[in-house]
């Protein structure tokens, strides 16, 4: 891909590893502008030693914490570093809730919200809804299904994700149409293999990629269609399906009820619950 070059600064889902930041991807284009796909937790150490932090766009695929939570210090660093601050105002493409919600983030009060238009032109991603039918990424539903967004010479497309918050799967075409697809973190969706139509590679991430069945699928899918498939090592992958079952198992093991299979999943359920803290002192 000599017309785009990935490095993966970190892979891992959820949690950030000593050896392993979360996730974030960085793309450098043959314009010479760079890219980073998300800003996970130990992601901007990474770029200091392996890029230029205060020259990079950024683009989301949501914004769960493992995927922005270095977002304010990549802020500061554009905004203040003495030797290398970003020279001019860079693009960010996100989620319609990006400015609100980064800009909470970063301000010095929870009322407040951080205004970044010095620095970042602000731009939310424009994508087919989620309940239509996939349609397939052609020449002729370029810029109709899928609205093109631009960085330089640099064209993207988005494709709503299955993810308990609003996420989007992202394909990065260079000039030249080489193209490489980014699934951020959603599960298994038609929407997935219509924007990966006829791309060179799928870059399956996030937590859900130590989802066995979804590497299964997309191994055996990319394999069919003649596109190249990067997904991080297994170890790398922190599946955090896995901690949410660990955490039931102690419960019922606690004494608490298990919930019957027909159970409506609550993304935003508070886990602190008495019987798990109970168990703790006992055991």
């Amino acid at each position: 891909m000599a017309s785009m070059d990935m490095t993966i600064l970190g892979c891992s889902g959820s949690l950030a590893a000593p050896d392993n930041a979360a996730s974030g991807y960085l793309l450098r284009m043959a314009d010479g502008r760079q890219i980073l796909m998300d800003v996970g937790a130990g992601v901007l150490a990474r770029l200091e030693a392996l890029g230029e932090p205060g020259e990079v766009d950024v683009i989301f695929s949501h914004l769960h914490p493992d995927h922005c939570s270095d977002f304010g210090s990549l802020v500061v660093w554009q905004r203040f570093h003495p030797t290398s601050p970003a020279r001019h105002r860079h693009i960010l493409l996100g989620p319609s809730i990006s400015a609100v919600h980064l800009g909470r983030a970063g301000a010095d009060h929870p009322d407040l919200v951080e205004d970044y238009s010095d620095i970042l032109e602000i731009g939310t991603w424009q994508a087919p809804d989620a309940e239509a039918v996939p349609v397939a990424f052609s020449d002729e539903s370029r810029g109709t299904v899928y609205p093109e967004h631009r960085i330089g010479e640099t064209r993207l497309y988005a494709a709503p994700a299955v993810h308990p918050t609003e996420s989007y799967m992202i394909r990065v075409e260079a000039a030249d149409g080489t193209s490489l697809v980014y699934s951020g973190d959603t599960a298994a969706t038609g929407h997935l293999a219509a924007l990966a139509t006829g791309a060179d590679v799928l870059l399956l991430g996030g937590g859900v990629s130590a989802n066995r069945r979804l590497r299964a699928l997309a191994a055996q899918r990319c394999a069919a269609a003649g596109v190249s498939l990067v997904v991080p090592a297994l170890p790398l992958c922190t599946d955090n399906g896995v901690m949410i079952a660990t955490l039931a198992a102690r419960l019922i093991d606690a004494g608490a009820d298990a919930s019957p299979l027909a159970v409506a999943t609550d993304p935003s359920m508070d886990v602190e619950v008495p019987l798990l803290a109970d168990a703790a002192v006992e055991g």
